[in-house]
């Protein structure tokens, strides 16, 4: 037994929660016209067809009283007997034998068979007229009476003519319900797609503002709603304004937003800047004061190695921001051919000198890979990853550090088989003064700027950052544009 699936999302062409607006509204015309057509034509061919109805039975019933007539010559009266010339059927039972029997259709008169006189006979008639089915001859409208005389009188007359008239009315309104709507639809979507042009310009708007990059720089919203479609006379008017209106906030709130970073960022390169040279005065006194031949007190001899190495450690915190700080702020990194696999080399190499507790492992292809970028500074991007590898894993941890060329691109991957990176700080692991400590093992201070500057880093040569992490199996990719 096979059964049909829809794939979620997928949605009938029948399912009205997926049309158009424009689809509605037409679909809503068409059914409107199709409905009221409907039902006025059904209740005129209805009332047509009562009124033709009640017009034979007063046809056949006056032919029942004139039947009944004082008649002469073989039927007893003077009169002659009604129907000449059209088309009826007439029976007259006299001491229940048939003393008249006629049909008439036109200029041809004939006689009922025995078999058609006893279905009107089983058909029970009485003076209320009646459809009956004759034989060979179609419907028939009939009525019976019982004369004074003693004589039974059937009088009918045929129902062709009023099928042939509901038939040509029942044809004319099909058809021209048939046109209607044809020329409603037609119509009707072009009055709509007429009428709701204003609001899809207004829908084209907000695609054309939802497709701005504003997520960082200066924003400039230049996309508006035409004057003419902003009229608050008119619901697509109220629409249009209102989303000018937004814009307009949007737009004031990403300048203020961006004169902030701006002034946030010009400050930090300033104090950064402005912190180098103290900061090389402290580090050069301690590094002197520990040279001094004569003897000093254990605790001093302390407190200046605390003093240089604390010293080193916000010079880099120093130069990482300044180096943060130049990125955001657009300026141009150098660019040349760099050899990933030899800055591979290099830092790994560095990183097991640091490390040798970790296992470090190489993964280059046979050919060398190519960049175009600052060398100093993809350099940095590889040291960050293999600190980061080395700050947040235990000893014995397998680090693999891989290159490979895919199409245009060329992904740098640094792999390690360390606990993983903590669910809470996954989304913002790239994010500035992120840190991972309560989580990861750690065996040296951390800044927690150093994969945001990875981030920065290949953002500036036009590539992209990733991770995929869990227990066991920690990837940080490196995206960066080949060297063609």
């Amino acid at each position: 037994m096979s059964t049909t699936t829809t794939a979620p999302g997928a949605r009938s062409w029948f399912d009205p929660t997926g049309w158009s607006l424009t689809t509605k509204l037409v679909a809503a015309v068409v059914g409107l016209f199709l409905v009221i057509t409907v039902a006025t034509s059904a209740f005129t061919v209805i009332a047509l067809r009562n009124h033709l109805l009640n017009q034979i039975d007063q046809d056949v019933t006056s032919s029942l009283v004139r039947a009944g007539g004082p008649r002469g010559g073989g039927g007893g009266g003077g009169g002659p007997i009604p129907g000449g010339g059209g088309e009826s059927l007439l029976v007259v039972q006299r001491d229940g034998v048939v003393a008249v029997n006629r049909v008439e259709s036109g200029r041809t008169v004939g006689e009922l068979s025995t078999e058609q006189l006893a279905a009107l006979d089983r058909a029970g008639l009485g003076p209320v007229p009646r459809t009956v089915e004759v034989e060979g001859l179609g419907d028939y409208r009939v009525v019976a009476a019982r004369q004074p005389d003693g004589d039974t009188v059937v009088s009918g007359l045929p129902m062709s003519g009023i099928d042939k008239i509901v038939d040509a009315v029942l044809g004319l309104v099909v058809g021209t319900t048939i046109t209607g709507l044809a020329l409603v639809a037609i119509g009707g979507q072009w009055i709509v797609r007429r009428n709701l042009a204003p609001l899809q310009r207004v829908a084209h708007t907000a695609t054309q503002v939802s497709r701005l990059e504003l997520d960082s720089g200066a924003v400039a919203l230049a996309e508006r709603v035409p004057a003419a479609d902003t009229d608050p006379r008119t619901e697509v008017g109220q629409v249009g304004q209102a989303l000018n209106s937004m814009l307009d906030n949007v737009e004031g709130a990403l300048m203020a937003r961006h004169e902030s970073e701006t002034r946030v960022r010009q400050f930090v390169a300033d104090a950064s800047h402005e912190l180098r040279t103290p900061l090389a005065s402290i580090r050069g006194y301690a590094e002197l004061s520990r040279r001094e031949r004569e003897p000093v007190p254990a605790s001093v001899t302390h407190a200046l190695a605390r003093v240089e190495s604390e010293s080193l450690r916000m010079q880099g915190l120093v130069e990482d921001l300044l180096l943060l700080a130049r990125l955001d702020a657009g300026r141009p990194l150098e660019s040349g051919s760099v050899d990933l696999s030899l800055l591979a080399m290099d830092a790994v190499s560095d990183a097991h000198a640091a490390a040798p507790t970790h296992v470090w492992e190489l993964d280059l292809p046979d050919e060398p890979v190519e960049v175009a970028g600052d060398q100093a500074r993809l350099h940095q991007v590889l040291a960050n990853l293999l600190a980061n590898a080395r700050t947040h894993t235990p000893p014995g941890t397998r680090v693999v550090t891989s290159l490979r060329r895919e199409d245009d691109w060329v992904r740098l991957s640094v792999l390690d088989d360390g606990p993983g990176v903590p669910v809470a700080l996954q989304d913002t692991v790239f994010e500035r003064f992120s840190r991972g400590d309560e989580a990861r093992t750690r065996a040296g201070g951390s800044t927690g700027l150093g994969l945001s500057i990875v981030d920065a880093v290949a953002k500036s040569h036009g590539g992209q950052v990733s991770m995929d992490s869990r227990p066991g199996h920690t990837r940080f990719s490196v995206l960066l544009p080949a060297t063609v």
